[in-house]
Parts: structure tokens; C-alpha cells; sequence
């Protein structure tokens, strides 16, 4: 069943449903390579969720030029788990995350007073529950959704998304004392029924999709749907880069470089930066050097603003008049 909550923002996708624009592949239907796709099919399947207009702001808080946003995915064990592998190595890998890394990583924010979004798989703030308390011991913090136990959502039924969803948003709204408004799909992934769940449940952004660099209103078969989009991209993730077993490992230096490019042109057309990065990952020795060396860089120049995603989404929806 699909619930809407009252949701004002869920109303063209219910009339959208009415109207049966909304796809609903048929239980057991066989793949039909997209060469024998009809036009309109293409159009259909593109256009269920795709970019609409861009929310960049004329100026950020302040009066500022550029936003920067430093995000952290606390995935630790739920990167092994959700697949049901309870290797004794792999799950000590992502506990590293939550006993050493996560606070080196606040160390360093702290050092700068620089606040940060973070989004964890609320299995894993369960499994280790001193997290929460180190992330909002600052105050400047944010935490929002990111699954239940890192499932791999776009591969759900409608039915168990949501019931995993629903019991994310839930325990995180116990163990931080309020609910979050920010979403990151597990895996970067949208099913067939994500934007329509997030709709329902009345969520501020989402942080997943890639279509552009700057903020952005997500559309739904042509139609708006007030959702804030602040994308990401792999080129902007430290995890597919600085995991040494990995087929992509790249030399930290490398990717520092990378990081400090796309800054530097996000500064230069006014727009936003954002990166993504995993505790368990970042937070090595190795590692967490590049992230401060980078944030020396981006200090280095005037007009800088670095805010949660949610203050950025905020911003962007005052500035837009979504309200």
C-alpha cells in the first residue's frame, strides 16, 4: 500500500500514480534490450527521475562564493553484513571505523570548527552507540539516513524498502533525540519507489544522485516535486579509491590533487563542493593527512562557507521560495 502522510509534495506523484505514468514492471516480465525500446518507452524510462532546474544559490550564507560540504558515510561492519558475510577480518576492518577513525576524523573537524554531515546505516550506530555522542558532542554536526543495515535498496520489493526505511528513520530518531531530514541512499541507488517513499516521509534532500554539481530539484515523469537534490559523484569518494584490495586504488596524494581540482572550480563558478568519505577509510593515518591538507587549501581562500547538508538545503529552498 502507499502512504502519503498528508505530504503536499507527495500530491503529482499520487496524480501521477492515478494516471498510471508511474512504472510498475510485472512480476516475472523478461528484459527487452533498450534497441527495441519504443521512443516513448526511452522517454518513460529516463525521465521517472531526472534533474530538474538548479537550486544554486546567487550567494551562499554570509555572502559567500563557494559551499562546502564535507560528508561522512559511517558504513564500519555494515559493508560486510549486508551481504550476510560475517568474516572475522572484513567486520574488524569496519570496526576500526567506530573505535579509532571516527574520532580521529571529529578531532580534526573540531580543530577547524568545521561542521560536517554524517550518515550511517542505523545497524551501525547500534552496534556501536558512543558514535552518536562523539558526533554531536560539538554541536555542529548532522546526522541523517542512510538504511537500515546498508541494504541494497534499489534491488528491494516497494514492500521491504520501506518497511527498512521506516525502521531506519525510527531507531535514528531515538538514538540522536530528533528526526533527521536528510537521506543517502545505500550504495548511491534509487529503486523504482526511493523518491516516492522519501516524498511520503516528508524528507528535506537527498544526497545520492550525480546529474550536476550544484543543488538541484529532483523531477518525477516531467513533474517537480520540491524534493532538494545535493549530488555526488565517485569522483568526489574516497571509499572506491583508498580501499588497497580494491580494482580503483588510487595513491592518496593522487586523489588529493583531485579533490583540490574540483574545488578549485567549484570556487571559481560559485557553485558547491562536495565530498563524500568514510571513517573507516578517511580516518587512517595515511589518510586523514590528505583530508587536512585539502581543508588547508580550501581555507586558503576568501569567501569560503561550510555548512551540514542540511543547513545547505535550507538555504537553497529559502532562496529558491520552496517553502
Amino acid at each position: 500500500m502507499i502512504r502519503f502522510l498528508n505530504c503536499p509534495r507527495s500530491l503529482p506523484i499520487l496524480a501521477m500514480l492515478v494516471l498510471g505514468f508511474l512504472r510498475v514492471p510485472a512480476e516475472g516480465q523478461e528484459k527487452v534490450p533498450a534497441w527495441e525500446w519504443s521512443e516513448e518507452r526511452v522517454f518513460e524510462e529516463v525521465g521517472r527521475v531526472r534533474a530538474g532546474r538548479s537550486l544554486n544559490p546567487d550567494e551562499w550564507p554570509g555572502g559567500t562564493q563557494v559551499a562546502v560540504l564535507l560528508s561522512f558515510d559511517v558504513d564500519n561492519e555494515t559493508v560486510w553484513l549486508r551481504n550476510g558475510d560475517t568474516n572475522v577480518g572484513g567486520l574488524s576492518q569496519g570496526e576500526y571505523g567506530s573505535r579509532v577513525a571516527l574520532q580521529r576524523v571529529l578531532d580534526l573537524l573540531d580543530q577547524y570548527e568545521i561542521p560536517a554531515s554524517f550518515f550511517g546505516p542505523a545497524m551501525s550506530f547500534m552496534l556501536a552507540p558512543h558514535q552518536i555522542d562523539a558526533i554531536q558532542a560539538s554541536g555542529r554536526h548532522e546526522i541523517g539516513i542512510h538504511g537500515w543495515i546498508h541494504e541494497r535498496n534499489a534491488s528491494l520489493p516497494r514492500e521491504e524498502e520501506e518497511r527498512l526505511l521506516r525502521m531506519a528513520v525510527d531507531k535514528m530518531t531515538d538514538l540522536i533525540g530528533e528526526r533527521p531530514v536528510g537521506y543517502r541512499a545505500p550504495s548511491w541507488n534509487f529503486s523504482d519507489a526511493t523518491l516516492d517513499l522519501l516524498l511520503s516521509m516528508d524528507f528535506l534532500y537527498d544526497s545520492s544522485l550525480m546529474a550536476d554539481d550544484r543543488p538541484y530539484e529532483i523531477m518525477a515523469n516531467g513533474t517537480p516535486t520540491g524534493m532538494i537534490e545535493l549530488p555526488v559523484d565517485w569522483i568526489l569518494d574516497d571509499a572506491p579509491l583508498f580501499n588497497p584490495q580494491g580494482d580503483r586504488y588510487a595513491n592518496p596524494r593522487e586523489v588529493l590533487q583531485v579533490y583540490k581540482d574540483e574545488f578549485d572550480v567549484a570556487y571559481e563558478e560559485g557553485t558547491m563542493f562536495l565530498l563524500t568519505m568514510h571513517p573507516h577509510y578517511i580516518g587512517h593515518r595515511s589518510r586523514i593527512v590528505i583530508l587536512r591538507e585539502l581543508i588547508e587549501h580550501i581555507r586558503s581562500k576568501p569567501n569560503v562557507w561550510f555548512g551540514t547538508h542540511r543547513a545547505a538545503a535550507e538555504w537553497v529552498q529559502d532562496q529558491a521560495n520552496m517553502k
